[in-house]
C-alpha cells in the first residue's frame, strides 16, 4: 500500500511508518490486516476529505498536479479562517492514498476511505479511467464526490447523483482547434471542406472522446479525416503515423495521449521535420513541451481547461494569474490546468458545506447540485448529470516560447498563427 499526505494527519503518520518499516507497508499492500487509524468525516474542528491519486505509475505526473492542486486549496482555505458551517469555523484536511495509476487499486482504496477511514466526502482521482472505477463505489455508498480530472463524457450518462465534475468533458478538448482552422480557412477565402484532418490517439477512454469530438466537428464542417489511428500502447513511437502525415499532407494533426502523447508528438514531429499547418495536442502544459523542446514546440496548438490569462476571479485566490503566482511560489513549477481544476473541486465542496450549513451527506450533495459560483478557474454550475455547464474550454498556441490564448475569441490574448511556418522557413 502507498499512502501519503502533505498535511499533518493520520496519512502523514502512516507515511512515516512506511519509511521506517517497509515490510509493514508491503504487507498492507497485499491487503493484510494492517490499517491506518480510522478517520471520521469531521474530527473536532477539522473536515476530512479523502482522495486516491496517482502518485506512482503512468499518471504520476498528473497525479502530483492533482494532489498539489488539492493541497493548495486546503492551505488557502485554512489560512483564510476555514469553512464556516453553523456559526463555527472548520479546517480542511485531505487523507490520501496512492492508487498506483490502476483502476482496480483506485476502487479498492475508495472502499477503504469510506468503510475503514470513515470519510464521507471524496475528491476525485486523476484520469477518466480511475474516475470510472471510483464513481460506482461512491455512488453505492451515497458519498458526494467532486472531481476535476475525469472528463470522459460517458461518466455523465450513468445516472450518477453523487458525482460532480468542475471540468468540461473530453470531447470538447480539441473541437476548438477544428473550428479555428475552419475560421482561418474562410478568412483566407477557402472552404473548410477542403481541409484534411489526421488523428492519432492513445487507446484510452479520454483520448477516444477527444477523437470523437474532433471527428464530429470535422463531419459537421465537411472536412475529410484522412488518418485515424491509435498510437502504440507504450507511447514511444509514432513514426508510422508520421510517415502517412508526410505523404498525405493533412492540414491538422490531432494527437491525444496525456503528457506522454504530447511529448512524443512534439519530439518526433520536430526531429523528423514533419510539416503540418496545425499540430493540436492535449496536456501540453503538464508535458512541459516548451521547457523540453524550446523552438521545437513553437506554433503547437493546445486544448486546455484553464489558462492564467483568463479574467476569472474569486474570494479565495483572486484572479487566475494570482492563483498561478501562488501555485508557483508553493511548488516551484508553472500551474497546469490539472492543478487548477483540482483546486476548484475543493472550492466547490467549501461552497456546498457553507450553503448546506451541515455535514449531512445528503444536504451537501443537494447543495452541490445547486452550485452557482465563480472561481479563479471559471464559473461552476452543474446540470443533472453532474457536468459543469457554465465553463468553456480554451485553446492556446505556443508563440515566442509562451502559451498564448487564441480561442475563444472573447478571452484570446493573441491571434492564431495558421498555417504554421514550414521547418525550412523556421530555419532560414
Amino acid at each position: 500500500m502507498k499512502h501519503a499526505s502533505t498535511q499533518s494527519s493520520p496519512a502523514g503518520a502512516w507515511s512515516a511508518i512506511c519509511l521506517r518499516h517497509a515490510a509493514v507497508c508491503a504487507l498492507a499492500g497485499l491487503g493484510l490486516a494492517i490499517s491506518a487509524p480510522a478517520t471520521a468525516k469531521v474530527e473536532g474542528n477539522t473536515i476530512i476529505l479523502g482522495a486516491a491519486v496517482s502518485l506512482t505509475g503512468k499518471y504520476s505526473t498528473n497525479g502530483k498536479n492533482t494532489q498539489d492542486g488539492y493541497n493548495l486549496a486546503v492551505k488557502r482555505v485554512n489560512e483564510m479562517g476555514g469553512v464556516k458551517v453553523g456559526g463555527k469555523a472548520y479546517r480542511l484536511k485531505v487523507l490520501y492514498y496512492d492508487d498506483e495509476s490502476t483502476s482496480a487499486r483506485g476502487a479498492q482504496l475508495a472502499e477503504r476511505l469510506i468503510n475503514q477511514d470513515g470519510v464521507k466526502f471524496v475528491l476525485g482521482p486523476y484520469s477518466s479511467g480511475l474516475t470510472k472505477a471510483i464513481a460506482p463505489v461512491t455512488e453505492r455508498y451515497k458519498i458526494p464526490m467532486v472531481e476535476g480530472n475525469g472528463a470522459d463524457r460517458n461518466l455523465f450518462t450513468q445516472g450518477y447523483r453523487y458525482m460532480f465534475a468542475v471540468l468540461n468533458t473530453s470531447d470538447y478538448y480539441l473541437r476548438a482547434a477544428i473550428n479555428l482552422a475552419a475560421e482561418e480557412a474562410q478568412r483566407a477565402g477557402k472552404s473548410p471542406k477542403d481541409l484534411k484532418i489526421a488523428i492519432a490517439i492513445e487507446n484510452d477512454n479520454f483520448s477516444q472522446d477527444v477523437r470523437d469530438g474532433v471527428a464530429e466537428d470535422a463531419r459537421r464542417l465537411g472536412m475529410q479525416v484522412v488518418i485515424d489511428e491509435k498510437l502504440p500502447p507504450e507511447l514511444n513511437d509514432m513514426s508510422v503515423t508520421l510517415a502517412k502525415v508526410k505523404a498525405l499532407k493533412p492540414d491538422i494533426l490531432v494527437v491525444s495521449g496525456h503528457e506522454k502523447g504530447a511529448t512524443l508528438a512534439v519530439r518526433q514531429v520536430s526531429e523528423k521535420r514533419i510539416d503540418v499547418p496545425m499540430l493540436a495536442l492535449t496536456h501540453c502544459d503538464s508535458a512541459q513541451i516548451i521547457e523540453k523542446f524550446g523552438k521545437g514546440a513553437e506554433y503547437v496548438v493546445c486544448g486546455s481547461q484553464w489558462d492564467r490569462t483568463l479574467r476569472y476571479k474569486d474570494r479565495w485566490f483572486g484572479t487566475a494569474d494570482q492563483y498561478a503566482q501562488r501555485f508557483e511560489k508553493e511548488y516551484h513549477y508553472e500551474a497546469p490546468y490539472q492543478a487548477a481544476e483540482s483546486t476548484a473541486a475543493v472550492l466547490a465542496f467549501v461552497d456546498a458545506f457553507e450553503r448546506a450549513g451541515s455535514f449531512d451527506t445528503e444536504k451537501v450533495r443537494d447543495a452541490l447540485a445547486r452550485a452557482d459560483l465563480m472561481t479563479f478557474y471559471g464559473p461552476i454550475k452543474f446540470d443533472q448529470s453532474g457536468k459543469n455547464v457554465a465553463k468553456s474550454m480554451v485553446l492556446y498556441q505556443v508563440q515566442d516560447g509562451k502559451f498564448k490564448v487564441v480561442a475563444p475569441g472573447k478571452w484570446a490574448s493573441s491571434k492564431v498563427i495558421y498555417p504554421a511556418p514550414t521547418w525550412a522557413k523556421r530555419e532560414e
